[in-house]
């Protein structure tokens, strides 16, 4: 049966099918006129995401029925131009849930005078086939890790949900934070950009170090400057220090020399100095694309010790194709670079055989000078994901992989644009780019 009724969260991630049942898409948010009044905000439309992941908007009054699981729509015709917030306009999930409000209902005397952060909009279909937005779900801050109760209250008895009042800093991001659960990076990223920017800031000050860091090095360059510039110096540091130094060198060497130096100079001396010996490289050589820190071992490590090694869930996959033997100190610079050993030959050794049994020694190494097309070359020559970077005196300086070589092959804003094959996919199932 077609609601009539329904929540924006519960909206959230449903499948948008066209007129003969073709999918279009997910729904990632609602639209909605917030007035400056407490009048019930009427629902614009749908902000759905394409498989190719560019947001379009989708009309209410194109929305045929809302059923568990899909969204209906009575035209099979969306422009796909990508979503753009208009004046005026606000997103239900990415702007007014966790707003901090105050609700005026003589029903819930309990809640009077204390602040309460919005988790859900209820919105209603009226006579006219429009969308309005009529209920409010809330709950009180949380106490010592326990949830508060829920009440869902009606639009009008609610207060500080205009746009001015939306609008202010330090709203709360908890239940955008819960959307971003379980997501890789790559993916997190993706949905950070597509926040208003107030929004994007105020998620990346909540995370942790650890899983921003990874979000940032999935980003544009822009917009990782962007974002490291709106931290706290001491923090900005702080998620540099927890970036693979590859990825450090090259956001820093995006900023002007004295902020460089500054955030160098606030990290911790073990991470910042791997940081300055890559910026010391072109960022378009072998020195300035690889990472110092690959799987290094000494000779005398045992084939069960290395398959230990690249079983660290930290190494990229590219990373965890090789070993790199050494005489000590292995950190790197490292002693003299003996040879490489291939994954595929540590799973047909024995495992208490000694990786030194065991070299590659005919792989001839990179220079950290090596131009970019001379690293893409070798890669194709070589049949290779992963390959050692050596200086003139036989020292391992690090390794670059495959990742790091596509990054700076691609045009730079190549994270921005959308897969045009998969735009015709798109096409052919039925989204057009109408007006």
């Amino acid at each position: 049966m077609a609601a009539t009724r329904v929540y924006v969260a519960r909206l959230a991630g449903l499948v948008v099918l066209g007129p003969d049942g073709e999918s279009i898409g997910r729904i990632r948010d609602v639209v909605v006129a917030v007035r400056y009044d407490r009048q019930q905000p009427r629902v614009h439309g749908l902000v759905v995401e394409l498989p190719t992941r560019r947001r379009i908007f989708v009309p209410m009054l194109r929305v045929t029925t809302i059923e568990p699981g899909v969204v209906a729509l009575n035209t099979g015709t969306v422009s796909l131009r990508r979503f753009t917030q208009r004046p005026g306009e606000m997103l239900a999930l990415a702007q007014i849930v966790d707003s901090s409000v105050r609700v005026h209902d003589p029903d819930l005397l309990d809640l009077a005078d204390v602040d309460v952060l919005v988790v859900d909009l209820g919105i209603e279909q009226t006579r006219t086939r429009d969308w309005r937005v009529t209920r409010v779900a809330v709950r009180g801050h949380r106490r010592l890790g326990r949830r508060r109760t829920v009440h869902v209250v009606d639009w009008m008895q609610v207060s500080g949900l205009t746009p001015y009042e939306i609008g202010r800093p330090g709203q709360d991001v908890t239940q955008l934070l819960e959307q971003f659960e379980g997501l890789r990076p790559a993916d997190v990223a993706h949905m950070l950009r597509e926040l208003p920017e107030k929004r994007r800031i105020e998620v990346a000050i909540a995370l942790d170090d650890e899983r921003l860091a990874d979000v940032v090095q999935e980003l544009p360059d822009d917009d990782q400057v962007d974002l490291l510039g709106h931290l706290e110096v001491r923090r900005a540091a702080d998620v540099l220090e927890a970036m693979d130094p590859d990825d450090a060198a090259d956001l820093l060497g995006e900023l002007p020399k004295g902020e460089r130096e500054s955030l160098l100079a606030l990290m911790d001396p073990e991470e910042s100095e791997p940081v300055r010996r890559l910026l010391e490289h072109s960022p378009d050589t072998a020195g300035g694309l690889m990472t110092p820190k690959p799987v290094v071992l000494t000779p005398a490590t045992t084939v069960a010790e290395a398959l230990a090694r690249v079983r660290n869930p930290d190494l990229t996959p590219a990373l965890a194709t090789m070993v790199f033997v050494v005489r000590p100190p292995t950190a790197t610079p490292t002693g003299r670079f003996l040879g490489s050993v291939h994954l595929q030959r540590l799973l047909r050794e024995p495992p208490a055989h000694l990786v030194g049994g065991i070299l590659d020694t005919d792989l001839a190494p990179l220079r950290p000078d090596a131009p970019l097309g001379a690293v893409t070359r070798y890669f194709a020559t070589y049949n290779l994901v992963c390959g050692p970077v050596v200086d003139e005196e036989n020292h391992l300086l690090g390794a670059v992989s495959v990742d790091d070589v596509l990054d700076h092959l691609l045009p730079e804003d190549w994270r921005e644009q959308e897969d045009t094959a998969h735009d015709a996919v798109a096409g052919h199932e039925g989204v057009t780019d109408a007006e």
